[in-house]
């Protein structure tokens, strides 16, 4: 399972907020719901999300192994 885990202590770290995201960045209200219950986002976003906050992927999402997870 994909979990944005990071992404919270990334922002927390960073300049921005949620809100900066939403009203300065465009950022959708939609997504930070997603970031917050670890649902399913496209690339894009995520590559939008590392450059606002000048960070790599592994610091907005990481993978964990979960039972959750479809079966191959």
């Amino acid at each position: 399972m994909i979990t944005y885990h990071p992404f919270w202590k990334t922002l927390k770290e960073s300049s921005e907020t949620t809100y900066t995201l939403i009203n300065n960045h465009h950022i959708s209200s939609a997504t930070i719901d997603k970031l917050r219950k670890n649902k399913p986002m496209n690339t894009t976003t995520l590559n939008d999300l590392c450059r606002i906050l000048n960070c790599r992927l592994e610091d907005i999402a990481v993978y964990v192994p979960s039972d959750e997870d479809q079966t191959l």
